[in-house]
């Protein structure tokens, strides 16, 4: 993919084409269980907000008044945004005000925090691939580094702080990147390729879409829409290099695409984003083997539908799916200690094509990035019922396709 979300041949890159800019209830269980900089720092631009650790039970120890809120987009596509959005919300209504932008980060798709909650990373999703350090403190871009892939659309930083990792789509490969004390990002200390199994139907190779660490922090996986795999490592915490250990396959043809876990360590919940379904899979942290569930329905119905995100409750009780195409979100009552999700019902999301959605950390907002309407709904989360109820009109902001709430 280059700038504006095209191929090296001028064609749309498939990813990118797919969010171009332009309930009956079911119960399934399954069984128990080498260097390359990209840059120097950069100046920016924007008001600063103030930022402060996620950590904490309900946001425990934070001031009280509008919180940060921060947007990815794509800078090179029509209508796309200058850099990463600045916004605030109201941590009580739920109203989002824009504080402007900083520049100097180019297609920043994808955003993460650091866990001491004081340096942000964004993917720089273009054909020459890199990853993006930004010190919350007065909002300054502490430079970039090359992935090694073309397109990353995901990030992560492993729970010990040391190590970024990141997807690279395009390539279908996985890079990993020290972190310093300053927050700033060394040169790529590993970067695995998904050469094998062979691509699934429809694709034309591997496009690994998402890497995330286990609850336990054992193990790294990594999903492969590609390849219709999940593929756990081991990360070397002093060399910071993976290590392949077992890998899970879905049906073929159906497009992994987001994993998410339940609090209790023990299932986790695949977003099929080809096939339009989702997964309970159970997972075994000892071997951090992943056995891959039936598949069940997201929602939808009988249209178009490309299922992007699940999130799940602090409390475990429900999980939430980011529907595109259906343009809604998809609620589940959790059950038998997270082996079995029950569709409950889907909530309009008030935009068109939600691509990414995130609590807040007290859990009480769920934020939907609609990255064709360009906008980002908010929704009030009722902790007993689990029901969503939207928090006022939608923030404009372009091409939203990520919200990061502080």
């Amino acid at each position: 993919m280059g700038s504006g979300g095209r191929a090296s041949d001028g064609r749309w890159s498939r990813r990118r084409f797919v969010g171009a800019v332009t309930g009956a209830a079911a119960v399934v269980a399954v069984p128990a269980p080498a260097t390359d900089p990209r840059s120097t720092p950069r100046p920016a631009t924007g008001r600063a907000a103030p930022a402060a650790s996620a950590t904490g039970p309900e946001g425990a120890g934070r001031p009280p008044g509008p919180r940060p809120l921060y947007l990815g987009t794509y800078t090179s596509v029509e209508g796309g945004g200058t850099g990463i959005g600045l916004a605030a919300y109201d941590p009580v209504s739920g109203t989002v005000t824009g504080r402007g932008t900083l520049t100097g980060v180019a297609d920043p798709s994808y955003l993460a925090l650091h866990p001491d909650g004081r340096t942000l990373y964004a993917v720089d999703e273009r054909q020459d691939g890199a990853v993006t350090a930004v010190r919350l403190d007065g909002h300054r871009v502490l430079g970039s580094r090359a992935t090694g892939g073309a397109g990353p659309c995901h990030l992560s930083v492993h729970p010990g702080g040391r190590w970024l990792l990141s997807a690279n789509y395009g390539s279908g490969s996985v890079a990993v990147h020290p972190i310093d004390g300053s927050g700033a990002l060394g040169g790529r200390t590993d970067l695995v390729t998904h050469s094998s199994p062979l691509p699934g139907p429809g694709q034309q190779g591997p496009h690994a879409h998402q890497v995330v660490t286990s609850p336990d922090g054992g193990h790294v996986l990594a999903v492969d829409l590609g390849t219709d795999t999940v593929y756990t490592y081991r990360l070397d915490p002093r060399a910071g290099r993976l290590t392949e250990v077992c890998r899970a396959r879905t049906r073929p043809g159906a497009g992994p695409r987001h994993l998410t876990f339940h609090p209790g360590g023990r299932y986790a919940y695949l977003a099929n984003e080809v096939d339009d379904s989702v997964a309970v899979c159970a997972y075994d942290p000892p071997t951090g083997r992943l056995t891959v569930g039936e598949e069940q329905p997201t929602g939808s119905g009988a249209g178009r539908n490309h299922p992007a995100q699940f999130l799940v409750t602090a409390d475990g009780r429900y999980a939430y799916l980011a529907n595109r195409g259906h343009n809604s979100i998809a609620r589940y009552a959790v059950g038998a200690g997270g082996a079995r999700l029950r569709l409950l019902d889907t909530v309009p999301v008030a935009g068109d094509f939600p691509r990414q959605i995130a609590f807040s950390p007290d859990g009480r907002l769920l934020f939907a990035a609609n990255q064709k309407s360009g906008t980002v709904s908010v929704f009030h989360l009722d902790r007993v019922s689990g029901s969503l109820s939207l928090a006022g009109e939608p923030f404009a902001s372009p091409v939203a396709v990520c919200a990061l709430p502080l």
